[in-house]
């Protein structure tokens, strides 16, 4: 019986595990690895927003700054130059944006003849998809462009209090800073202002 028990007890002979196969894993996980950090940091440098120095405040220049639509189409605040324009920081997540984005787009409409327009600046997003569906959702067309790093809102002093109204006159000059949920006919009187004649 002891030859039975010590027949079947027997196992076949360990081979060791070569070197390279340890390593392969490993090896595999590395380069998709880098392979991945190389693709995000090409996205963010073909994407890349500048932002003029300074900071925003009421009678000075506005900072300026090239960013890229939904599109992914370069836009610079300097291509708006000797026209009133309307800043509009919004996010999808921003419950107020949802009433206020379609207002805003009625008011540019209204006082397009006044080359009056309005550029939305969302604030931390990444997925373009999202943000255009959120935007079709509610049949927004206004020309919207990214701030993935805030660096645009760094810069005009907004924070997540959402949505900041920045109103910017024909000579680049910032004239009024609305924080937060602001009455649409207080927007409208703004703008009004900004774009009556001088004299």
């Amino acid at each position: 019986m002891n030859a039975v028990a010590q027949t079947g007890a027997q196992r076949p002979p360990v081979r060791p595990v070569p070197a390279w196969a340890l390593a392969l894993p490993l090896l595999v996980v590395l380069v998709a690895t880098a392979a991945g950090v190389a693709i995000v940091i090409a996205d963010r440098s073909s994407n890349a927003v500048w932002v003029a120095a300074g900071h925003a405040s009421v009678g000075a220049p506005a900072p300026n700054f090239t960013s890229y639509d939904l599109q992914g189409k370069k836009v610079s605040l300097s291509d708006f130059a000797s026209r009133p324009v309307l800043l509009t920081f919004w996010a999808t997540w921003c419950t107020v944006c949802k009433d206020e984005l379609p207002a805003l787009q009625t008011l540019e409409q209204r006082y397009s003849a006044n080359s009056f327009a309005v550029l939305a600046v969302n604030y931390r997003e990444t997925d373009n998809v999202r943000m255009r569906q959120y935007l079709a959702g509610d049949n927004v067309t206004l020309q919207s462009v990214i701030d993935p790093g805030a660096s645009i809102a760094s810069a005009y002093g907004v924070d997540v209090g959402l949505p900041v109204n920045v109103l910017i006159d024909k000579t680049g000059h910032v004239v009024r800073i609305m924080v937060g949920e602001v009455p649409g006919a207080s927007i409208e009187t703004a703008i009004q202002q900004l774009v009556a004649p001088a004299g």
